[in-house]
């Protein structure tokens, strides 16, 4: 797809992060969009901002939709089309994803299922909604989102990520299997899996709304000490992150600054982000890896995959590369951060924003 100009998109997970931007960018370009998130006001506020900066020719609608209801899917499917005139779709890209459900052994089944709802059944019933229209159109491209932790399935040390990973390596697996499928019986449909690292967006508060949490500004005291437990605290405190005697607020506190670190001291912004997958679908590309860190991750496992959870081998075989350290993508003690793979809250009391962390000089994520 050369051009956006004159096309009609569909963005999911279009309320904030990569889709706001990925909105942003298309309409920009002259691309209609539908965008939706299950935040009906942050879609609403997406579309407000991309007409703003659209030719007048463009229209850029907005729509509450949970991609894990496949009802609501099929409604936003219906109604985006009523709304824009069109009987077809041009480009599809399937980008809402939430953390959680960390460990399937101490999390809840609840926040395990509910994470791999939202971030593999949102793919799978969107595929099935658009994908006849993007057969419709005269050139498609259909874009699922996946993550490093589609080819990586930990957070390093420590730091199990199963619900996620299951998913991510779900959308990456079902993409590639669409490749030949798209070849044999519909040419002219091309489909890209895009694998973020750490990419700089609210995700942290997102993820703790789509498990039924406020943002930490919201929540009650006594959220806050169910959701970092006294044995939480305990090792906070001995880790120097919080002060001894840590109050309930100096908690909050840490929980607001790992997201807006996790935002704002991200090696990549949405924006970038946003231009990568753009530029990938321009070059009809089928592997869009987003950023420094995701294509060391990447470069790493495939030349090495024994050593993929031999954490002291897998990212001490380049000492001195500038993309193996914190200064990258990389966590000080090797984890990758990844955007959409960490809620940036708690798992079993430890905090899981590792920037936060190497702030308060502790080295210690959905």
């Amino acid at each position: 797809m050369d051009s956006f100009a004159g096309k009609l998109a569909v963005v999911t997970g279009g309320g904030s992060g990569m889709g706001r931007e990925l909105v942003r960018q298309l309409a920009a370009e002259g691309c209609s969009v539908a965008a939706c998130d299950w935040h009906g006001d942050a879609v609403a506020a997406t579309a407000a901002m991309a007409r703003d900066g659209a030719p007048a020719d463009v229209l850029v609608t907005g729509h509450t939709c949970d991609v894990s209801d496949e009802s609501q899917v099929l409604q936003f499917c219906h109604d985006l089309l009523k709304e824009h005139g069109s009987d077809h779709v041009d480009l599809v890209i399937s980008n809402a994803g939430v953390g959680g459900g960390n460990s399937f052994i101490k999390d809840s089944r609840q926040d395990w299922e509910r994470t791999f709802a939202i971030d593999w059944w949102g793919v799978y019933y969107c595929a099935r909604a658009f994908l006849p229209l993007l057969i419709a159109s005269s050139e498609g491209v259909l874009v699922n989102t996946s993550s490093v932790n589609g080819f990586w399935a930990s957070l390093g040390p420590g730091r199990p990520s199963t619900a996620y990973s299951a998913a991510k390596f779900a959308v990456k697996g079902f993409s590639e299997a669409l490749i030949e499928d798209l070849r044999t019986n519909a040419p002219h449909v091309h489909v890209a899996v895009a694998m973020p690292g750490h990419v700089g967006t609210d995700i942290v508060a997102n993820s703790f709304r789509a498990h039924g949490m406020p943002a930490p500004e919201q929540m009650t005291d006594a959220q806050v000490q169910k959701l970092v437990g006294s044995e939480t605290l305990a090792t906070l405190i001995q880790a120097g992150v919080l002060p001894a005697g840590a109050s309930t607020e100096d908690v909050r506190r840490l929980l607001i600054q790992a997201n807006a670190d996790f935002r704002d001291k991200a090696p990549l912004s949405a924006a970038g982000a946003a231009t990568i997958i753009l530029d990938g679908v321009r070059s009809g590309t089928w592997r869009i890896l987003v950023g420094e860190d995701a294509a060391m991750l990447d470069g790493r496992i495939r030349a090495h995959p024994e050593a993929a959870y031999d954490y002291a081998e897998l990212f001490g075989m380049a000492t001195g590369d500038k993309a193996g350290g914190a200064a990258g993508g990389e966590g000080r003690d090797g984890a990758v951060r990844d955007d959409a793979v960490r809620d940036g809250a708690v798992r079993d009391g430890a905090v899981r924003d590792d920037a936060v962390r190497d702030d308060a000089g502790a080295g210690a994520d959905t």
